[in-house]
């Protein structure tokens, strides 16, 4: 019996709410599992959704602990996944779940797998990167044109302030791009699959400062750096003038026009200015 005739035989109805779009195509969900997961891999996942990955992942990794914030899913994950011992389904919205709570449960190094519906994936890949400190790497499946912000270069339409909060833990790529057609029922648009892995490029002593600098940046596109700046930090123009001259940037460059490189430069001085 295939999943969809699995989730017909126990009267699943797909939650519009809850972004649910399926693929239950495994050859292909295979094709990106295999080589980014082994028998020595720990997997969160996030929205199972039928099984069908998950299942693949049980295969795959030594073991994989999903949540899933649809209850009305449990009797199709559980005879899906009947025959694995390496699995746990906990259902819960994982964004109210602590991160600490989480990595306890997780208990060692781990990487995300997800299908991510558009609503959650900023809020979910901003949790992780901001508290995680077990997390190795991401594999996210999400709407093409969020993918494409993920990987965006400075001063492209497409980048934005997720951009390089990504790209100074480490590096971003589009593996693959998926069509609507694969998902059931079929969406508006097309995904990717991005894969984000996690290194420490940059030596860092406050993550906070980086993060707040790139908010600050970001905070009103149409306005100048050195008025995003004074607005949001709250200080004077002499000093702002100061920091833009420090780091050597011309005085009416616009936020989004900075590199990640130019961004931690921006966050150094500022850190220095407000100590």
């Amino acid at each position: 019996m295939s999943n969809l005739d699995i989730l017909n035989k126990h009267n699943f109805k797909f939650n519009k709410s809850f972004g649910q779009n399926f693929i239950f195509d495994k050859n292909f969900l295979k094709s990106f599992v295999v080589g980014i997961v082994d028998k020595n891999t720990t997997v969160l996942e996030i929205g199972p959704g039928a099984g069908t990955l998950t299942s693949i992942l049980c295969e795959n990794a030594k073991r994989v602990v999903s949540f899933e914030i649809d209850k009305n899913l449990k009797p199709i994950l559980d005879e899906n996944l009947s025959n694995f011992n390496n699995v746990e389904v906990i259902f819960q919205d994982i964004m109210k779940v602590d991160i600490t709570e989480i990595e306890n449960i997780m208990g060692e190094e781990y990487i995300i797998v997800a299908n991510l519906p558009y609503y959650i994936t900023t809020p979910i890949i901003f949790k992780f990167l901001e508290n995680s400190t077990k997390l190795k790497s991401l594999i996210i499946m999400v709407q093409l044109e969020v993918a494409e912000r993920l990987v965006a270069k400075a001063g492209s339409k497409d980048y934005g302030a997720i951009t390089p909060a990504i790209d100074y833990r480490g590096d971003a790529k589009i593996i693959k791009k998926v069509n609507r057609t694969m998902f059931t029922p079929v969406p508006n648009v097309d995904s990717a699959i991005v894969q984000i892995d996690l290194k420490n490029k940059y030596n860092i002593t406050n993550n906070k400062i980086v993060d707040e600098t790139i908010k600050c940046i970001f905070a009103m596109r149409r306005k100048t750096l050195e008025n995003n700046i004074k607005s949001y930090f709250k200080l004077p123009t002499e000093t702002v003038d100061n920091i833009i001259s420090e780091c050597e940037f011309p005085k009416q460059i616009r936020g989004e026009k900075l590199t990640t490189d130019e961004i931690i430069k921006l966050s150094q001085v500022i850190e220095k200015y407000l100590k």
